[in-house]
Protein backbone atom coordinates (compact mmCIF):
# COMPACT_ATOMS: atom_id res chain seq x y z
CA UNK A 1 0.00 0.00 0.00
CA UNK A 2 1.25 3.55 -1.05
CA UNK A 3 0.24 6.55 0.27
CA UNK A 4 -0.29 8.49 -3.07
CA UNK A 5 -1.35 12.46 -3.82
CA UNK A 6 -2.64 13.36 -7.18
CA UNK A 7 -2.42 17.13 -8.30
CA UNK A 8 -5.80 17.60 -10.81
CA UNK A 9 -9.06 15.74 -10.19
CA UNK A 10 -10.48 15.86 -13.58
CA UNK A 11 -11.46 12.77 -15.80
CA UNK A 12 -7.92 11.34 -15.68
CA UNK A 13 -7.05 12.32 -11.96
CA UNK A 14 -9.95 11.14 -10.18
CA UNK A 15 -10.51 7.44 -12.16
CA UNK A 16 -6.85 7.08 -11.53
CA UNK A 17 -7.22 8.22 -8.02
CA UNK A 18 -10.54 5.96 -7.45
CA UNK A 19 -8.90 2.81 -9.33
CA UNK A 20 -5.59 3.31 -7.22
CA UNK A 21 -7.86 3.35 -3.93
CA UNK A 22 -9.66 0.24 -5.19
CA UNK A 23 -6.42 -1.10 -5.18
CA UNK A 24 -5.34 -0.62 -1.78
CA UNK A 25 -3.61 2.94 -2.05
CA UNK A 26 -4.56 5.66 0.27
CA UNK A 27 -5.06 8.26 -2.40
CA UNK A 28 -5.48 11.99 -1.73
CA UNK A 29 -6.73 13.94 -5.13
CA UNK A 30 -6.36 17.72 -5.45
CA UNK A 31 -8.22 20.66 -7.06
CA UNK A 32 -8.19 24.19 -7.29
CA UNK A 33 -12.55 24.21 -7.66
CA UNK A 34 -13.58 23.47 -4.12
CA UNK A 35 -17.38 22.59 -4.87
CA UNK A 36 -15.70 20.12 -7.01
CA UNK A 37 -13.86 18.84 -4.05
CA UNK A 38 -16.94 19.03 -1.51
CA UNK A 39 -18.85 16.91 -4.36
CA UNK A 40 -16.42 13.84 -4.32
CA UNK A 41 -15.87 14.46 -0.73
CA UNK A 42 -19.86 13.60 -0.43
CA UNK A 43 -19.37 10.44 -2.63
CA UNK A 44 -20.89 12.01 -5.64
CA UNK A 45 -19.54 12.47 -9.40
CA UNK A 46 -18.58 15.50 -10.89
CA UNK A 47 -18.54 14.38 -14.19
CA UNK A 48 -20.64 11.28 -16.29
CA UNK A 49 -18.29 8.41 -16.20
CA UNK A 50 -20.06 4.99 -15.95
CA UNK A 51 -19.06 3.29 -12.61
CA UNK A 52 -17.20 6.31 -11.30
CA UNK A 53 -20.21 7.17 -8.26
CA UNK A 54 -20.67 3.83 -7.22
CA UNK A 55 -16.79 3.39 -6.42
CA UNK A 56 -16.52 6.91 -4.95
CA UNK A 57 -19.55 6.11 -2.77
CA UNK A 58 -17.21 2.53 -1.08
CA UNK A 59 -14.53 4.92 0.38
CA UNK A 60 -14.59 6.29 3.53
CA UNK A 61 -12.27 9.24 4.07
CA UNK A 62 -9.24 7.56 5.21
CA UNK A 63 -9.38 5.95 1.92
CA UNK A 64 -9.81 8.12 -0.74
CA UNK A 65 -10.70 12.07 -0.37
CA UNK A 66 -9.92 15.38 -2.33
CA UNK A 67 -8.79 18.36 -0.71
CA UNK A 68 -7.92 22.08 -1.82
CA UNK A 69 -4.37 21.75 0.37
CA UNK A 70 -1.84 20.77 -2.23
CA UNK A 71 1.30 21.19 -0.16
CA UNK A 72 -0.70 18.98 2.77
CA UNK A 73 -1.38 16.52 0.52
CA UNK A 74 2.18 16.18 -0.48
CA UNK A 75 3.69 15.84 2.25
CA UNK A 76 0.98 13.52 3.12
CA UNK A 77 2.14 11.20 0.20
CA UNK A 78 5.06 9.29 -1.03
CA UNK A 79 4.38 9.55 -5.06
CA UNK A 80 2.59 12.51 -6.78
CA UNK A 81 0.56 12.29 -9.81
CA UNK A 82 0.39 15.92 -12.04
CA UNK A 83 -2.36 15.13 -13.85
CA UNK A 84 -3.84 18.70 -14.63
CA UNK A 85 -5.19 19.78 -18.33
CA UNK A 86 -3.05 20.36 -21.30
CA UNK A 87 -4.88 22.18 -23.62
CA UNK A 88 -3.51 23.63 -26.88
CA UNK A 89 -3.74 27.37 -27.09
CA UNK A 90 -3.33 28.98 -30.85
CA UNK A 91 -1.71 25.03 -32.31
CA UNK A 92 0.50 24.59 -29.62
CA UNK A 93 0.37 23.20 -26.15
CA UNK A 94 0.40 24.85 -22.90
CA UNK A 95 1.88 23.77 -20.54
CA UNK A 96 0.69 26.62 -17.83
CA UNK A 97 -1.05 24.06 -15.20
CA UNK A 98 1.55 21.45 -15.30
CA UNK A 99 4.62 23.77 -14.63
CA UNK A 100 2.59 25.63 -12.21
CA UNK A 101 1.77 22.03 -10.54
CA UNK A 102 5.62 21.21 -10.06
CA UNK A 103 6.27 24.25 -8.97
CA UNK A 104 3.36 24.12 -6.18
CA UNK A 105 4.88 20.71 -5.82
CA UNK A 106 8.15 21.53 -5.56
CA UNK A 107 7.99 24.39 -2.68
CA UNK A 108 5.51 21.54 -1.13
CA UNK A 109 8.59 19.34 -0.94
CA UNK A 110 11.34 21.90 0.45
CA UNK A 111 10.66 21.30 3.90
CA UNK A 112 9.80 17.89 3.06
CA UNK A 113 12.60 14.70 4.53
CA UNK A 114 13.02 11.24 2.42
CA UNK A 115 12.64 10.35 -0.82
CA UNK A 116 9.75 11.49 -2.97
CA UNK A 117 8.46 10.48 -6.06
CA UNK A 118 6.56 13.01 -8.57
CA UNK A 119 5.09 11.22 -11.84
CA UNK A 120 3.65 13.47 -15.21
CA UNK A 121 0.54 11.71 -16.27
CA UNK A 122 -0.82 14.83 -18.05
CA UNK A 123 -0.32 14.26 -21.78
CA UNK A 124 2.53 16.26 -22.69
CA UNK A 125 4.85 16.98 -25.76
CA UNK A 126 7.93 14.64 -25.66
CA UNK A 127 10.47 16.39 -23.34
CA UNK A 128 8.65 18.48 -20.87
CA UNK A 129 9.10 15.96 -18.00
CA UNK A 130 13.07 16.12 -18.23
CA UNK A 131 12.51 19.99 -18.98
CA UNK A 132 9.82 21.79 -18.08
CA UNK A 133 8.78 19.56 -14.79
CA UNK A 134 12.30 18.93 -13.73
CA UNK A 135 13.12 22.62 -13.67
CA UNK A 136 10.40 23.88 -11.92
CA UNK A 137 10.13 20.76 -9.13
CA UNK A 138 14.01 21.49 -8.51
CA UNK A 139 13.64 25.32 -8.07
CA UNK A 140 10.66 24.64 -5.86
CA UNK A 141 12.14 22.36 -3.68
CA UNK A 142 15.73 23.66 -4.09
CA UNK A 143 16.54 20.17 -4.58
CA UNK A 144 17.94 17.86 -7.04
CA UNK A 145 15.70 15.20 -9.01
CA UNK A 146 17.81 12.29 -8.86
CA UNK A 147 18.47 12.54 -5.31
CA UNK A 148 16.16 12.89 -2.90
CA UNK A 149 13.44 12.99 -5.75
CA UNK A 150 12.53 10.74 -8.33
CA UNK A 151 10.42 11.95 -11.30
CA UNK A 152 9.12 9.77 -14.34
CA UNK A 153 6.25 9.80 -16.79
CA UNK A 154 3.22 7.39 -16.87
CA UNK A 155 0.87 8.37 -19.25
CA UNK A 156 -2.96 7.59 -19.57
CA UNK A 157 -4.58 5.15 -21.85
CA UNK A 158 -8.23 5.77 -20.69
CA UNK A 159 -11.53 6.13 -22.88
CA UNK A 160 -13.76 8.06 -21.50
CA UNK A 161 -17.17 6.14 -21.10
CA UNK A 162 -14.85 2.83 -20.19
CA UNK A 163 -12.35 4.67 -18.03
CA UNK A 164 -12.87 2.41 -15.19
CA UNK A 165 -12.45 -0.80 -17.16
CA UNK A 166 -9.58 0.68 -19.29
CA UNK A 167 -8.28 1.27 -15.93
CA UNK A 168 -8.71 -2.23 -14.43
CA UNK A 169 -7.49 -3.95 -17.41
CA UNK A 170 -4.82 -2.51 -19.11
CA UNK A 171 -2.95 -3.46 -22.11
CA UNK A 172 -0.21 -2.23 -21.17
CA UNK A 173 1.71 -0.13 -18.70
CA UNK A 174 4.08 2.35 -19.93
CA UNK A 175 6.95 3.68 -17.40
CA UNK A 176 9.45 6.39 -18.11
CA UNK A 177 11.85 8.14 -15.26
CA UNK A 178 15.25 9.68 -14.97
CA UNK A 179 16.49 7.02 -13.48
CA UNK A 180 15.90 3.19 -12.30
CA UNK A 181 14.88 4.34 -9.03
CA UNK A 182 12.51 6.45 -10.09
CA UNK A 183 10.70 3.61 -12.70
CA UNK A 184 10.83 1.19 -10.05
CA UNK A 185 8.80 3.82 -7.31
CA UNK A 186 6.14 4.04 -10.20
CA UNK A 187 5.63 0.51 -10.82
CA UNK A 188 5.35 -0.05 -7.64
CA UNK A 189 2.06 1.45 -7.74
CA UNK A 190 0.96 -1.25 -10.26
CA UNK A 191 2.39 -4.16 -8.32
CA UNK A 192 -1.10 -6.29 -8.82
CA UNK A 193 -1.02 -6.02 -12.29
CA UNK A 194 1.17 -9.08 -12.98
CA UNK A 195 0.14 -9.75 -15.97
CA UNK A 196 -0.15 -6.77 -18.12
CA UNK A 197 2.81 -5.96 -20.61
CA UNK A 198 5.20 -3.11 -19.05
CA UNK A 199 7.19 -0.47 -21.07
CA UNK A 200 10.00 0.74 -18.80
CA UNK A 201 11.54 3.75 -20.67
CA UNK A 202 13.46 7.42 -20.38
CA UNK A 203 10.78 9.79 -19.77
CA UNK A 204 11.21 11.15 -23.45
CA UNK A 205 9.90 7.98 -25.03
CA UNK A 206 6.92 7.69 -22.53
CA UNK A 207 5.87 10.91 -23.74
CA UNK A 208 5.91 9.65 -27.30
CA UNK A 209 4.35 6.78 -26.99
CA UNK A 210 1.46 8.24 -25.88
CA UNK A 211 1.21 10.93 -28.34
CA UNK A 212 1.92 8.23 -31.66
CA UNK A 213 -0.77 5.79 -29.79
CA UNK A 214 -3.58 9.22 -29.87
CA UNK A 215 -1.93 10.10 -33.51
CA UNK A 216 -2.61 6.55 -35.00
CA UNK A 217 -6.09 6.59 -33.99
CA UNK A 218 -7.05 9.56 -35.12
CA UNK A 219 -4.94 8.90 -38.49
CA UNK A 220 -7.62 5.64 -39.21
CA UNK A 221 -10.53 7.92 -38.23
CA UNK A 222 -9.70 10.89 -41.21
CA UNK A 223 -8.49 7.98 -43.51
CA UNK A 224 -12.01 6.68 -43.26
CA UNK A 225 -14.02 9.87 -43.86
CA UNK A 226 -11.54 10.80 -46.62
CA UNK A 227 -12.78 7.20 -48.01
CA UNK A 228 -16.27 8.31 -47.11
CA UNK A 229 -15.62 11.32 -49.16
CA UNK A 230 -14.49 9.51 -52.30
CA UNK A 231 -17.89 6.85 -52.13
CA UNK A 232 -19.89 9.75 -51.64
CA UNK A 233 -18.77 11.27 -55.22
CA UNK A 234 -18.57 8.09 -56.96
CA UNK A 235 -22.21 7.08 -56.23
CA UNK A 236 -23.86 3.74 -55.61
CA UNK A 237 -20.94 3.23 -53.29
CA UNK A 238 -21.67 3.10 -49.58
CA UNK A 239 -18.76 3.47 -47.28
CA UNK A 240 -20.15 1.16 -44.54
CA UNK A 241 -19.79 -1.87 -47.01
CA UNK A 242 -16.73 -0.57 -48.09
CA UNK A 243 -15.54 -0.68 -44.25
CA UNK A 244 -17.29 -3.86 -43.64
CA UNK A 245 -15.24 -5.60 -46.41
CA UNK A 246 -11.60 -3.88 -44.55
CA UNK A 247 -12.54 -5.17 -41.33
CA UNK A 248 -12.89 -8.68 -42.72
CA UNK A 249 -9.38 -8.53 -43.31
CA UNK A 250 -6.86 -11.13 -41.16
CA UNK A 251 -5.11 -8.16 -40.10
CA UNK A 252 -8.21 -6.86 -38.36
CA UNK A 253 -9.57 -9.51 -36.72
CA UNK A 254 -8.75 -11.58 -33.80
CA UNK A 255 -9.26 -15.38 -33.38
CA UNK A 256 -11.49 -16.33 -29.90
CA UNK A 257 -10.95 -19.19 -27.59
CA UNK A 258 -13.89 -20.80 -29.02
CA UNK A 259 -12.53 -20.82 -32.52
CA UNK A 260 -15.09 -17.85 -33.68
CA UNK A 261 -13.28 -14.67 -35.22
CA UNK A 262 -14.64 -11.11 -34.49
CA UNK A 263 -13.54 -7.82 -34.94
CA UNK A 264 -10.55 -6.52 -33.74
CA UNK A 265 -10.97 -2.95 -31.41
CA UNK A 266 -9.14 -0.71 -33.62
CA UNK A 267 -11.60 -1.05 -36.34
CA UNK A 268 -14.02 0.92 -34.69
CA UNK A 269 -11.63 3.82 -35.79
CA UNK A 270 -11.67 2.45 -39.07
CA UNK A 271 -15.42 3.65 -39.70
CA UNK A 272 -16.82 6.97 -41.29
CA UNK A 273 -18.00 9.46 -39.45
CA UNK A 274 -18.22 13.92 -38.80
CA UNK A 275 -15.64 13.56 -37.59
CA UNK A 276 -13.21 13.28 -33.81
CA UNK A 277 -13.32 15.08 -30.83
CA UNK A 278 -13.15 15.10 -27.08
CA UNK A 279 -10.22 16.84 -25.06
CA UNK A 280 -7.30 14.41 -26.35
CA UNK A 281 -7.35 13.54 -30.29
CA UNK A 282 -7.63 17.13 -31.28
CA UNK A 283 -4.81 18.82 -29.29
CA UNK A 284 -2.56 16.03 -29.24
CA UNK A 285 -2.08 16.28 -32.55
CA UNK A 286 -1.84 19.52 -33.12
CA UNK A 287 0.50 19.53 -30.26
CA UNK A 288 2.59 16.68 -32.08
CA UNK A 289 2.88 18.51 -35.56
CA UNK A 290 3.43 22.16 -33.98
CA UNK A 291 6.82 20.36 -32.21
CA UNK A 292 7.34 18.66 -35.02
CA UNK A 293 7.29 22.16 -36.44
CA UNK A 294 9.47 23.68 -34.25
CA UNK A 295 12.05 21.28 -34.43
CA UNK A 296 11.64 22.01 -38.44
CA UNK A 297 9.98 18.54 -39.19
CA UNK A 298 7.51 18.95 -41.18
CA UNK A 299 4.33 16.32 -40.23
CA UNK A 300 2.24 16.80 -43.68
CA UNK A 301 0.41 13.17 -42.81
CA UNK A 302 -0.84 14.43 -39.38
CA UNK A 303 -1.22 18.03 -40.47
CA UNK A 304 -3.63 16.27 -43.06
CA UNK A 305 -5.50 14.44 -40.37
CA UNK A 306 -6.34 17.40 -38.63
CA UNK A 307 -7.68 19.28 -41.74
CA UNK A 308 -9.98 16.30 -43.03
CA UNK A 309 -11.57 16.38 -39.14
CA UNK A 310 -11.77 19.93 -38.96
CA UNK A 311 -14.18 19.80 -42.27
CA UNK A 312 -15.41 16.37 -42.08
CA UNK A 313 -19.02 18.41 -40.15
CA UNK A 314 -19.56 19.77 -43.11
CA UNK A 315 -20.23 17.00 -45.31
CA UNK A 316 -23.40 16.23 -43.20
CA UNK A 317 -24.51 19.89 -44.01
CA UNK A 318 -23.50 19.66 -47.68
CA UNK A 319 -25.91 16.48 -48.06
CA UNK A 320 -28.70 18.14 -46.37
CA UNK A 321 -28.38 21.57 -49.00
CA UNK A 322 -28.83 18.84 -51.58
CA UNK A 323 -32.17 18.19 -50.09
CA UNK A 324 -33.09 21.58 -48.53
CA UNK A 325 -31.26 23.97 -50.22
CA UNK A 326 -33.46 27.47 -48.12
CA UNK A 327 -32.30 25.85 -44.34
CA UNK A 328 -34.31 29.28 -43.28
CA UNK A 329 -36.47 28.50 -40.79
CA UNK A 330 -35.99 24.63 -41.57
CA UNK A 331 -36.79 22.51 -38.52
CA UNK A 332 -33.76 20.87 -37.61
CA UNK A 333 -32.96 18.67 -34.33
CA UNK A 334 -29.47 17.62 -33.73
CA UNK A 335 -28.95 14.45 -31.83
CA UNK A 336 -26.18 14.28 -29.51
CA UNK A 337 -23.93 17.25 -28.10
CA UNK A 338 -21.27 14.92 -26.43
CA UNK A 339 -18.30 14.08 -28.73
CA UNK A 340 -19.03 10.22 -27.92
CA UNK A 341 -21.34 8.24 -25.59
CA UNK A 342 -20.54 7.30 -22.63
CA UNK A 343 -19.58 10.82 -21.39
CA UNK A 344 -20.73 14.39 -20.79
CA UNK A 345 -17.46 15.77 -22.26
CA UNK A 346 -18.26 18.84 -24.95
CA UNK A 347 -14.51 19.58 -25.84
CA UNK A 348 -14.15 19.80 -29.64
CA UNK A 349 -17.67 17.87 -29.98
CA UNK A 350 -18.52 18.23 -34.11
CA UNK A 351 -22.05 18.54 -33.19
CA UNK A 352 -21.27 22.28 -31.78
CA UNK A 353 -19.57 23.34 -35.84
CA UNK A 354 -22.68 21.48 -36.96
CA UNK A 355 -25.10 24.16 -34.95
CA UNK A 356 -23.31 26.91 -35.80
CA UNK A 357 -23.78 26.74 -39.28
CA UNK A 358 -27.06 25.70 -39.26
CA UNK A 359 -28.04 28.87 -37.18
CA UNK A 360 -26.08 31.13 -39.87
CA UNK A 361 -27.86 29.59 -42.31
CA UNK A 362 -31.45 30.67 -39.72
CA UNK A 363 -32.57 26.93 -39.16
CA UNK A 364 -34.37 26.26 -36.44
CA UNK A 365 -32.08 24.17 -34.12
CA UNK A 366 -33.52 21.78 -31.93
CA UNK A 367 -30.70 19.49 -29.79
CA UNK A 368 -31.10 16.62 -27.24
CA UNK A 369 -28.69 14.59 -25.79
CA UNK A 370 -29.38 11.96 -22.95
CA UNK A 371 -26.80 12.93 -20.63
CA UNK A 372 -25.18 15.84 -21.67
CA UNK A 373 -27.06 19.01 -20.30
CA UNK A 374 -25.25 22.08 -20.88
CA UNK A 375 -27.89 24.48 -20.14
CA UNK A 376 -26.47 27.97 -20.69
CA UNK A 377 -23.81 26.74 -22.99
CA UNK A 378 -23.02 30.05 -25.37
CA UNK A 379 -22.71 27.58 -28.44
CA UNK A 380 -26.54 26.78 -27.73
CA UNK A 381 -27.53 30.60 -28.14
CA UNK A 382 -30.70 30.58 -29.87
CA UNK A 383 -30.93 26.78 -29.59
CA UNK A 384 -34.04 24.82 -28.05
CA UNK A 385 -32.68 21.90 -25.90
CA UNK A 386 -35.15 18.91 -25.43
CA UNK A 387 -35.73 17.46 -22.20
CA UNK A 388 -36.72 14.38 -24.47
CA UNK A 389 -36.45 12.44 -27.44
CA UNK A 390 -39.72 12.55 -28.22
CA UNK A 391 -39.95 16.37 -27.72
CA UNK A 392 -36.98 16.42 -29.95
CA UNK A 393 -38.63 14.82 -32.95
CA UNK A 394 -42.07 16.48 -32.63
CA UNK A 395 -41.67 18.78 -34.99
CA UNK A 396 -38.34 18.28 -37.18
CA UNK A 397 -38.07 18.10 -40.65
CA UNK A 398 -34.68 17.60 -40.64
CA UNK A 399 -32.89 15.05 -37.76
CA UNK A 400 -29.29 14.70 -37.96
CA UNK A 401 -27.52 12.56 -36.02
CA UNK A 402 -23.88 13.25 -34.33
CA UNK A 403 -23.55 11.16 -31.34
CA UNK A 404 -23.64 7.18 -31.34
CA UNK A 405 -25.48 6.75 -27.58
CA UNK A 406 -27.84 3.71 -27.73
CA UNK A 407 -30.52 5.64 -27.13
CA UNK A 408 -30.82 6.40 -30.61
CA UNK A 409 -30.69 3.35 -32.39
CA UNK A 410 -34.28 2.87 -32.22
CA UNK A 411 -34.87 6.47 -33.87
CA UNK A 412 -36.72 4.53 -36.86
CA UNK A 413 -39.10 2.81 -34.63
CA UNK A 414 -40.00 5.88 -32.65
CA UNK A 415 -40.33 8.20 -35.44
CA UNK A 416 -42.98 5.62 -36.88
CA UNK A 417 -44.96 5.25 -33.63
CA UNK A 418 -45.09 9.18 -33.54
CA UNK A 419 -45.88 9.12 -37.12
CA UNK A 420 -43.21 11.28 -38.32
CA UNK A 421 -41.35 11.15 -41.55
CA UNK A 422 -38.42 13.64 -41.06
CA UNK A 423 -35.19 13.58 -43.71
CA UNK A 424 -32.73 11.48 -41.13
CA UNK A 425 -28.89 11.97 -41.70
CA UNK A 426 -26.65 9.96 -40.04
CA UNK A 427 -23.42 11.07 -39.11
CA UNK A 428 -22.01 8.16 -37.63
CA UNK A 429 -24.00 5.42 -40.27
CA UNK A 430 -24.87 2.98 -37.05
CA UNK A 431 -28.48 3.81 -38.20
CA UNK A 432 -29.86 1.11 -40.43
CA UNK A 433 -31.09 3.12 -43.80
CA UNK A 434 -34.21 0.53 -44.38
CA UNK A 435 -35.53 1.47 -41.53
CA UNK A 436 -36.29 5.22 -42.20
CA UNK A 437 -38.33 6.49 -45.72
CA UNK A 438 -35.96 9.73 -46.29
CA UNK A 439 -32.10 8.48 -45.07
CA UNK A 440 -28.99 9.83 -46.13
CA UNK A 441 -25.34 8.96 -44.47
CA UNK A 442 -21.94 10.20 -44.84
CA UNK A 443 -19.75 8.22 -46.89
CA UNK A 444 -23.08 7.42 -48.95
CA UNK A 445 -24.77 8.31 -52.11
CA UNK A 446 -27.70 6.54 -53.73
CA UNK A 447 -28.20 7.53 -57.69
CA UNK A 448 -29.54 4.47 -59.14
Amino acid sequence: MMKISIIGAGYVGLVTGVCLAELGHRVQCVDVDAAKVALINAGQAPMHEEGLPELLARFDRSEFSATTDLEQAVRDSELTFIAVGTPAVDGMIDLTYVRRAAEQVGVALREKTGYHTVVVKSTVIPGTTDGVVRAALEQGSMRTVGETIGLGMNPEFLTEGQAMADFRAPDRLVIGGVDDRSRHAIAQVYESFTDVPRFLTNCKTAEMIKYASNSVLATLISFSNEMGRLCTAVGDVDIADVMRGVHAAAYFSVASSDGSVRKAPITSFLEAGCGFGGSCLPKDVTALVAQGRALGVEMPLLGSVLGINRSQPAELLTILRRHKPDLEKLPVTVLGLAFKPGTDDLRESPAFLIVRELLSAGAAVTVFDPVAKPVGHAGLRGVTLAESLEDALRTALVVIHVTKWPEFEKLGTLLHKMGLDPLVLDGRRNLMPADFEHYEGVGRRMVS
